[in-house]
């Protein structure tokens, strides 16, 4: 129910924004006819990322429907949160930003209410992958652009710290951004555990406060215990193949449980997008579409939780996958696959279209030596099968261009590849 008072005093307060804001390199358009949608996992940003596009223009609205003064309001009330703004300030908005729109019941009635009146430009944020690009386009009916906003990437967590890198670096310079990005890959890039000396203890808040809002309780959980097992499971398994056969024959030791409750979990799950669970590529959609799949976490310093000992090469594919799904933002039509073989496998497979761009393995290698044959023949294996001549390598720490059997491969290091690439 609307307070009006209450409403009032969350007008006055948000009057004076923060002004300490990372710019993120996140892009959308300001002036698009359709609904944007910023969409992500909880603590990635997306409040100072709206508070950042309020800075860009005037006469504009900012909700955040986690506010508790907000949170009973119902959306036919959200007409008069707009007319109580319209009465202190003397102006009709320009700009909604609306911010965890989904704790709103049934918010895409008036969403597409106030897009379909033309007065407004509309930015959407929420946590749960219900805003992703599917349902949007069944609740907003074409209205919508969505946007994926994930923690700092390497180049924000540099330039968060104040380090700016040129063209050309040094030795030393090279040593000290290595040094940064055990530091990233170990911690991971959510704003405030890279602020904070307590970085564990609030990424097992992070992990606690997703686990019991984002799936217990917005699904209605009823079997905790699994629940957290399936939750632990993922963690430990991220830059691995999973399938959930597998899964059900490791959980049913433990616990009685059905397989189609054992998907169902996962799938839930992966609405709080602090999974992403990757296709295996084929040509036949039934195939590309079931399991198994690959599971990657939205932040490496969440697997600080229940890992028993750092694997830098999963560590790495994981950090690799994220900036990947970046770059979907600028181009929506990329899709991220990986490719099995009997003997070996490509960790990402890049398709355009109809096209295949590049394909890409990770290892923690720091010399020619290091490099599995395994990783390079099935390189060699999926260039030929996808006729795809576009190969690279991302090293720890090496760098070249590697010719077998007329093929090119060229290695590059990750802190490289991550602010280059």
């Amino acid at each position: 129910m609307l307070v009006r008072d209450d409403v009032i005093d969350y007008f006055r307060e948000y009057e004076s924004l923060p002004q300490d804001i990372l710019e993120r390199e996140l892009k959308v358009p300001m002036e698009s006819e359709f609904i944007i949608s910023i969409i992500g996992p909880r603590r990635a940003g997306k409040t100072y990322f709206l508070f950042s596009l309020s800075k860009k223009i005037e006469n504009q609205v900012y909700l955040n429907f986690e506010d508790p003064r907000l949170a009973e309001i119902n959306y036919r009330e959200l007409r008069d949160v707009i007319r109580i703004y319209m009465e202190i300030y003397g102006r009709n908005p320009k700009y909604l930003l609306l911010d965890e729109i989904q704790n709103m019941e049934n918010w895409e009635k008036v969403v597409r209410e106030f897009h379909d009146l033309r007065k407004y430009r509309i930015f959407l944020s929420g946590s749960s992958s219900k805003l992703l690009s599917k349902e949007i386009a069944t609740q907003l009916r074409g209205r919508s652009l969505s946007y994926v906003l994930l923690p700092f990437s390497f180049r924000e967590f540099l330039r968060f710290k104040q380090i700016f890198v040129g063209k050309y670096l040094s030795k030393d310079e090279e040593a000290r951004i290595k040094n940064l990005l055990r530091n990233y890959i170990e911690f991971g890039g959510f704003p405030d555990v890279i602020k904070s000396e307590e970085k564990l203890k609030i990424l097992r808040e992070y992990s606690d406060l997703i686990l019991f809002r984002d799936f217990i309780e917005r699904h209605k959980i009823r079997n905790l215990d699994l629940a957290r097992m399936i939750h632990t499971f993922m963690i430990q398994n991220y830059s691995k193949e999973i399938s959930i056969r597998g899964l059900y024959n490791k959980l049913k030791t433990d616990v009685r449980v059905g397989k189609d409750t054992v998907y169902e979990y996962v799938t839930k799950l992966q609405d709080t997008m602090f999974f992403f669970f990757l296709k295996r590529y084929s040509d036949k959609v039934h195939l590309r579409e079931s399991w198994p799949k690959k599971i990657y976490l939205c932040d490496t310093g969440l697997t600080r939780i229940a890992r028993y000992s750092p694997d830098y090469g999963r560590l790495m594919e994981n950090i690799v996958l994220l900036d990947l799904i970046r770059k979907r933002n600028e181009n929506p039509l990329l899709d991220i696959f990986y490719l099995k073989f009997s003997d070996g496998e490509v960790d990402f497979v890049l398709k355009e279209g109809l096209d295949i761009k590049q394909l890409i393995q990770v290892t923690y290698a720091s010399g020619r030596d290091e490099i599995e044959k395994r990783e390079i023949k099935s390189l060699i294996k999926a260039s030929n099968e996808l006729k795809c001549k576009n190969l690279e390598i991302i090293t720890w720490d090496y760098e070249d261009e590697l010719n077998i059997n007329d093929k090119t491969i060229k290695c590059i290091p990750l802190w490289k590849w991550l602010l280059h690439a």
